[in-house]
C-alpha cells in the first residue's frame, strides 16, 4: 500500500474543498489498478463525492446549515457559537471514502468529484491521508 498525505487550508468559513486533482495525480502516480482510500484524521470534517462548481457545494453546506444548525443547542460547547454540530457532521459526511482506480485513472462518473467538508471555522488546518492498494 502506498500512502501520503495532503495538507488543506479551508480558511475561517465553512468550506468544501474539491481534492479531485490530487486525488488524480496520487492515483497516476502509482498507476495500474486498484483502489483510492481517502480518510480525514479530524473529529469535524469529512469527505464527499458529489458534483462540485454548478451550485452543489452551496447546496451542500446550506442542507448541512438546515440539518445542523450553528446555533447553542449542542452540549458539546466549546469553540465558536455551535462547533457541536461540527463533531456531529463526520455521522452524515463520513471522514472517508473509497474510489475505484482503473489503469491509473479515478473510476469517477462524468460529474463526480471528491471534497473535503468541514463546518469548523476554528480550524482551518487540515490533513487528509491517500491511500492506495493496488489490485
Amino acid at each position: 500500500m502506498e500512502s501520503t498525505v495532503i495538507r488543506v487550508s479551508t480558511g475561517s468559513k465553512e468550506a468544501v474543498h474539491d481534492l479531485t486533482a490530487e486525488c488524480e495525480r496520487f492515483a497516476a502516480d502509482h498507476g495500474g489498478d486498484g483502489l483510492l482510500h481517502l480518510f480525514v484524521p479530524h473529529a469535524t470534517a469529512g469527505i464527499a463525492i458529489i458534483e462540485l462548481g454548478a451550485g452543489s457545494d452551496d447546496d451542500l453546506l446550506a442542507a448541512l446549515g438546515d440539518l445542523l444548525p450553528a446555533d447553542d443547542r449542542w452540549r458539546h460547547a466549546h469553540g465558536s457559537r455551535g462547533h457541536g454540530r461540527s463533531h456531529v457532521m463526520p455521522a452524515v459526511v463520513p471522514p472517508h471514502a473509497s474510489v475505484p482506480v482503473t489503469g491509473g485513472r479515478l473510476a469517477l462518473g462524468t460529474w463526480q468529484s471528491i471534497a473535503l467538508v468541514d463546518l469548523n471555522v476554528d480550524n482551518p488546518d487540515r490533513q487528509v491521508r491517500l491511500s492506495f492498494l493496488r489490485g
